[in-house]
């Protein structure tokens, strides 16, 4: 582990999380455990040697775990550990703060990447009325959403039980919510389509701001 020979907690935390791609291996856990190629999957451009290594010190640091799930699925998965999840609140802080930042020339979103960019981008207006659950199907991925004052929520489920359900991939959902293409426009193309209550959808959908960055040129950034 590495030391800044600091005492501030600040430096203590960034000798356990401060590495290359160690926060976003965190960010890919907070919707629950995954499988090491699925981490992988969501992190294309960090090789799994790095990945392996990052894993690692965050399971020495008690910051993540491993498991294996039962039958059927009897599948070895890495989670966060309780201390692992308290560092939920600094990445949508960190999350927010960097969305100001301008968007590289290249570069791609994960699913999850992408839920917590709608977690640190809900907006819900002068009134602060919730939203109720919303279904978000992107193919494989579900997740279900709900919203009240106290912000976005967002998890792992199949959201059978929701009034709406918003069926799309992340770059058509990405594109919606943040502006760069009229809702009206992808479902008529049939890249999103919406189910049950549509003013829920709706609500949801237009519940979002995209931050103005210094140099940025409206231009969507790639999803994963």
């Amino acid at each position: 582990m590495r030391s800044y020979d600091d005492l501030c907690g600040l430096a203590r935390a960034l000798a356990v999380v401060g590495e290359r791609w160690a926060l976003l291996v965190v960010r890919e856990l907070l919707l629950g455990p995954k499988r090491f190629s699925d981490l992988s999957r969501g992190l294309p451009t960090m090789s799994q040697n790095v990945l392996s290594a990052r894993l690692r010190e965050l399971e020495r640091a008690g910051v993540v775990t491993r498991r294996t799930l039962g039958p059927p699925a009897s599948a070895r998965v890495y989670e966060l550990t309780p201390r692992g999840r308290e560092l939920e609140e600094s990445l949508l802080a960190l999350g927010r703060w960097g969305s100001r930042q301008p968007l590289p020339a290249t570069g791609r979103l994960s699913v999850d990447a992408l839920m917590l960019a709608l977690r640190t981008t809900y907006d819900p207006g002068p009134a602060g009325e919730p939203v109720a659950p919303v279904a978000l199907r992107l193919g494989a991925d579900r997740f279900v959403a709900e919203a009240d004052r106290a912000g976005l929520r967002i998890r792992r489920d199949g959201g059978e039980r929701c009034a709406a359900v918003v069926d799309t991939d992340p770059r058509t959902l990405l594109e919606v919510v943040f502006g760069y293409r009229p809702r009206d426009e992808a479902e008529h193309h049939g890249t999103l389509r919406v189910t049950g209550e549509r003013r829920i959808a709706e609500r949801f959908l237009g519940c979002f701001t995209r931050p103005t960055a210094t140099g940025d040129a409206g231009a969507a950034p790639a999803a994963g």
